[in-house]
């Protein structure tokens, strides 16, 4: 069985992960960690009062020999050295915390490489929002004109998200830079006009009820073209982080995005 610690394992995605791992019998959970937890142990939790799992709350404390695969929903401030604790200790990181800066991303994947650990950054998990992204790739090279709007709930803390930025970046990779609207346009508020990623606008929308839904907008000359895709419940993106915790072990490298496993 693959030996997992979650990260994160106070947070909502954390809490939908925790479970996901103890209801599979392909997945043995060693250990749960969080700085901020005020627990010793698994089973002082309510929702895991039957389970006997050690919740660290330092990373020295961490018993990396029982530990394969390291899953991290934590936060932006904490993500990098997490990864750089998982891939020193030979341990397998699997990422779905967004806030990773290119530099810290291109570091982690010297680390992978030296040490010849696998490891996985998935902006989502969502079989649906990799297709979007896909699909979304393709439909570029034909409506170059693009604008992005993400939503999310108002916990987030990351503005874009991972997902929206990814997305900006796979359309980036076959298409043109280019100034979209008006090139005299004025915003009259400032940020009217969204985020700019090389010419492309992405728009973040945060309000309480919703999950992970993202649109992709293109325009032509006479028609338009809209990819949408939406989470309605964490528990979508538990398929994904279970073929990432079972296959990522194979692997001697970073790799970035969930396609890469499918």
């Amino acid at each position: 069985m693959v030996k997992i610690l979650v990260a994160g394992f106070k947070g909502r995605m954390g809490n939908t992960t925790t479970k996901m791992v103890l209801e599979n019998a392909d997945f043995e959970l060693t250990g749960v960690y969080d700085p901020n937890a005020s627990e010793n142990n698994l089973n002082e939790l309510s929702d895991f009062k039957d389970e006997d799992v050690p919740a660290y709350t330092k990373l020295a404390d961490i018993d990396v020999n029982s530990i394969d695969v390291w899953i991290d929903f934590t936060s932006p401030a904490s993500v990098f050295e997490n990864a750089k604790f998982a891939f020193l200790h030979n341990i397998s990181p699997v990422i779905g915390t967004t806030g990773l800066t290119n530099d810290q991303v291109a570091e982690l994947k010297e680390i992978a490489k030296k040490n010849k650990v696998g490891g996985l950054i998935a902006p989502n998990f969502g079989i649906s929002a990799v297709l979007l992204m896909q699909f979304a790739q393709q439909a570029a090279k034909y409506f170059p004109d693009v604008e992005i709007i993400e939503m999310h709930h108002d916990k987030k803390l990351d503005a874009p998200s991972g997902t929206a930025l990814n997305t900006a970046k796979l359309i980036s990779e076959v298409r043109k830079q280019k100034i979209q609207g008006n090139p005299e346009e004025k915003e009259s508020l400032i940020g009217a006009r969204g985020a700019d990623y090389e010419g492309m606008r992405i728009h973040s929308v945060r309000l309480p009820g919703y999950v992970a839904h993202e649109q992709v907008l293109f325009g032509g000359k006479g028609e338009a073209l809209t990819i949408r895709q939406d989470s309605f419940d964490r528990i979508s993106f538990m398929s994904g982080v279970a073929v990432a915790a079972k296959k990522i072990g194979d692997y001697d490298e970073l790799l970035v995005g969930l396609e890469n496993l499918l």
